[in-house]
């Protein structure tokens, strides 16, 4: 594909959800832990599938800040956000689609049910339709300000944001520690319950590609990614993909597909760094009400915050909800206020046309 051609070529964005609480969900979650001896795993935590209505706000954000955004698809076990029905007969019925994993797993049957994000997000790029360029989203992301597709592509290139860090195993303090578990005969621990670490699965990812010393490590913000840049390299790999993709739940031996894209991109000389867009990231189970306030206000002050990340809302007291949930509201809106807000601004459009 010729960089003129990706340049003018639209943009999709793709958003991972699951709700939890859909009992239909809890009973093939239950099942499948049963069917593997019955204990649950840390990564099977019913916090990991819990949902707060946090999509709706991620698709809203997306279609009020960032309407040049072409198809935003959203991937989903059998299940649909109750917000879907509220688009029909609207100019956005076709813009946002739900795709099963049943779609992107064709020819993988036999790795379903999965629990895993990584393993979901890994064949993000098989869904029909998709555009070359396409931004990844988790559910509980979404924009808070107006942006340009240059916050993502420029040119051939993906824009990312985070910075080179030295991996966990070649960090003297970690040095220190394996030389102490050598001495006293302290044997690997088991990873199949292991807490899985952000920066240790991207650490994999940087691996693969050849950063053996360091890993560049991703802000917790929306990722840009090529289809074709995954396409190719799964078909030349395709056992890399298979051994992924076949872990149910999250592992902490599995690549992280955001860290996969970007230590790729970075090898081939296709992507940037860019650090002036910033993300309001709120974790209501570590942040107490007051700092939850402050950052909040901070991000209306400050306009480099164009990002935001809401994580564990349901970890929050009933008083850090309200405040965040208000804030979101006004910033944001759910989606019947922004398709009442679209309706009246093409009302006024098309009477001002009456009158020229």
């Amino acid at each position: 594909m010729t960089d003129s051609v990706i340049q003018h070529s639209p943009i999709d964005a793709v958003i991972t959800w699951v709700d939890g609480a859909d009992p239909a969900h809890k009973e093939k979650l239950e099942k499948y832990i049963l069917s593997i001896g019955g204990q649950r795993p840390r990564a099977a935590s019913t916090a990991r599938f819990h949902s707060l209505n946090e999509i709706e706000y991620c698709v809203v954000s997306l279609l009020k800040f960032a309407p040049w955004i072409g198809t935003i698809f959203v991937v989903s076990d059998n299940q649909a956000p109750g917000f879907i029905k509220k688009l029909a007969g609207t100019k956005y019925e076709s813009r946002v689609k739900v795709i099963d994993h049943r779609i992107i797993f064709s020819g993988y049957e036999d790795c379903l049910p999965s629990f895993s994000s990584m393993s979901i997000a890994s064949l993000l790029w098989r869904i029909p339709g998709l555009s070359e360029r396409f931004i990844f989203l988790n559910d509980d992301f979404c924009l808070i300000r107006s942006l340009s597709p240059s916050a993502f592509y420029r040119d051939e290139k993906v824009v990312l944001r985070g910075s080179w860090k030295v991996q966990t195993e070649r960090r003297l303090i970690k040095k220190i520690v394996n030389w102490f578990k050598r001495c006293f005969g302290v044997g690997e621990k088991n990873t199949s319950n292991s807490r899985v670490r952000f920066i240790g699965v991207q650490e994999n990812s940087a691996r693969m590609f050849g950063y053996m010393q360091n890993v560049f490590q991703l802000e917790h913000n929306p990722h840009p990614w090529r289809k074709s840049v995954w396409r190719d390299y799964c078909e030349r790999y395709p056992e890399i993909l298979k051994t992924n993709i076949s872990f149910r739940f999250r592992s902490p031996l599995q690549f992280v597909p955001e860290g996969f894209s970007a230590h790729c991109l970075l090898k081939m000389g296709l992507a940037v760094v860019d650090n002036q867009l910033r993300t309001l990231q709120i974790k209501p189970g570590d942040q107490a009400l007051i700092r939850i306030k402050a950052k909040l206000a901070q991000a209306d002050r400050d306009a480099s915050y164009v990002f935001a990340c809401f994580q564990s809302l349901e970890n929050a007291s009933p008083e850090a909800l309200a405040t965040i949930l208000g804030w979101i509201d006004k910033r944001i809106g759910d989606l019947d206020h922004f398709l009442a807000q679209e309706a009246a601004a093409d009302r006024e459009f098309y009477s001002e046309s009456k009158c020229i």
